[in-house]
């Protein structure tokens, strides 16, 4: 329905979305028939479409969403009905860089509550807000397979590990000025809108990036080698984070099997942590 600037309702029904620039339009047309032609079924094509148009203008418009349909021979319900049913598809403009805090259960007990609370208030926006700079969005995410390393931040889906209150404020800060931060294992950053590109099936031709993709940590390989009938190594992983290339090792009898087996300042219910210990219900 159309409202006014005041949020009244007018009674009418909202006019069709407009279309893109005619050359925006035959650009974004090559790239999707190239992705349609991969799909026996051209609407199995419609996830990578919809990242296609991400890509475009940082977030699913009315626009993108009718270009889709138009592409596909859907209707704008269907369209619309996909891609308000996945988060990965962004509703409203957003940052450059998509902060997300995991903030369930094991990240959110090893410090994950604490650090969304931390840059929440260090950038001055709420859950999915973007800071005024249009430089990060920051969201609490749930659990993306990473809990052997949790606390886990992700930027544009990759990985940084083993976070602190301290360290993720830093990595903002790094963003917002454009400092180039790496991530703890996968590709090099790019921004919000390379990234849905990406995700739409086309190639990263960044330099180094395909081979910077790495695999499973240590940490996560442990599970396979113990039903290999292998006995992994001990493997710590400091929470300053540990080089890529440093090699798994033995422990000495002070260290422990991972981080998570030593206490950690960053928990809420730590008395000394900067958001006070975490009280029962009530008091």
């Amino acid at each position: 329905m159309t409202t006014t600037p005041e949020g009244v309702s007018l009674g009418m029904p909202q006019l069709p979305a407009p279309a893109y620039p005619d050359d925006v339009r035959a650009r974004l047309e090559a790239d999707s028939r190239e992705v349609i032609a991969r799909y026996p079924d051209s609407r199995s094509a419609l996830l990578p479409l919809l990242h296609l148009v991400q890509s475009e203008e940082g977030h699913v418009t009315r626009t993108g969403m009718r270009f889709c349909a138009d592409m596909l021979g859907l209707t704008t319900a269907e369209v619309t009905a996909v891609a308000t049913f996945y988060s990965m598809y962004r509703r409203g403009p957003s940052g450059d860089y998509q902060v997300g805090v995991c903030t369930n259960t094991l990240c959110a007990v090893l410090g994950g509550d604490a650090i969304f609370e931390t840059l929440q208030e260090h950038l001055g926006v709420a859950n999915g807000g973007t800071t005024e700079d249009g430089k990060v969005t920051l969201e609490h995410i749930e659990c993306n397979a990473a809990c052997d390393f949790a606390p886990v931040v992700m930027v544009n889906w990759e990985f940084f590990d083993n976070q602190t209150p301290a360290s993720a404020k830093r990595l903002v800060d790094d963003l917002r000025a454009g400092v180039q931060v790496e991530p703890t294992r996968g590709a090099p950053l790019c921004t919000f809108k390379d990234t849905a590109r990406i995700l739409a099936g086309f190639p990263d031709t960044r330099d180094g990036a395909v081979e910077a993709s790495g695999s499973a940590g240590p940490a996560s390989l442990i599970g396979l080698r113990l039903a290999k009938g292998e006995s992994p190594a001990r493997v710590v992983h400091p929470r300053g984070g540990a080089s890529k290339s440093t090699p798994p090792h033995d422990p000495s009898s002070a260290e422990h099997l991972s981080s998570h087996d030593a206490p950690q300042d960053t928990a809420a219910s730590d008395p000394s942590h900067p958001a006070g210990p975490v009280t029962e219900e009530g008091e």
